[in-house]
């Protein structure tokens, strides 16, 4: 291995990566005005929960925990060399970490899916509250299984959001990235809670994630309108 990629690759670095990528996010979240839709959706979240967002909107997820005991979280993140700044940035946010994702290719084990669907259900039975991104590997704003198997073999209720910053850069990529940006306006938008029955057969289940899905784009188009400030929306 070059020196470049033992440096680049190296664990004092994603260390300082991390942190900075961590103290952006707060400058982000603390310098925007914020609304939160429903507006008491921290209060009456049926935890622990399971949140789900779109890959590339969920960069602000960590601060929709409260800074209190019982808002307790962990976030799925790939095994992947990018995952390992999302992971340090995670920490540094008071969010655990999980590792692995989910595959649609034969890959599901070697991504580490089956361990740390695993990890995901002991989370959720200790009284952690597990987020995940909802969307097929590599496929925009399609929602896979994992997230319904997970609400189905957990009985934990699903939550479908969006955040939405009214200052971003989108990137033209296969998850339509959003670079929040800070001094605007954030809006944190949640669905009403999904349960999946444990008994659910292959049709309900797919029911479920159609709901889901639904769900994600209802959240993320009303985030932005609100951000936006298109079509009825808060003063």
């Amino acid at each position: 291995m070059s020196l470049y990629k033992r440096i680049v690759r190296s664990s004092a670095l994603m260390d300082a990566a991390g942190a900075m990528a961590a103290g952006y996010l707060r400058l982000v979240w603390h310098s925007c005005r914020k609304t939160f839709e429903p507006a008491t959706i921290q209060d009456t979240i049926e935890m622990p929960a399971i949140i789900t967002m779109w890959h590339g909107q969920h960069f602000l997820a960590p601060f929709v925990k409260r800074d209190d005991p019982t808002h307790r979280a962990k976030v799925l993140i790939s095994r992947h060399r990018d995952g390992e700044l999302n992971a340090r940035a995670a920490e540094r946010l008071g969010i655990g970490t999980i590792r692995g994702s989910g595959a649609h290719n034969g890959e599901f084990h070697r991504k580490g899916g089956a361990v740390a669907f695993g990890e995901m259900l002991e989370a959720l039975a200790q009284g952690y509250n597990v987020a995940l991104t909802a969307d097929v590997p590599k496929v925009a704003r399609v929602a896979g299984l994992g997230v319904v198997k997970l609400a189905q073999h957990s009985g934990r209720p699903i939550y479908a959001g969006a955040i939405a910053t009214s200052r971003r850069i989108e990137l033209d990529n296969w998850d339509r990235t959003a670079i929040n940006l800070p001094f605007g306006r954030i809006a944190v938008v949640a669905s009403d809670a999904i349960y999946v029955p444990r008994d659910a057969d292959d049709a309900a289940l797919e029911a479920a994630r159609q709901r889901v899905e639904n769900e994600l784009n209802r959240s993320t188009a009303r985030a932005y309108a609100i951000v936006d400030r298109k079509g009825s929306i808060p003063p």
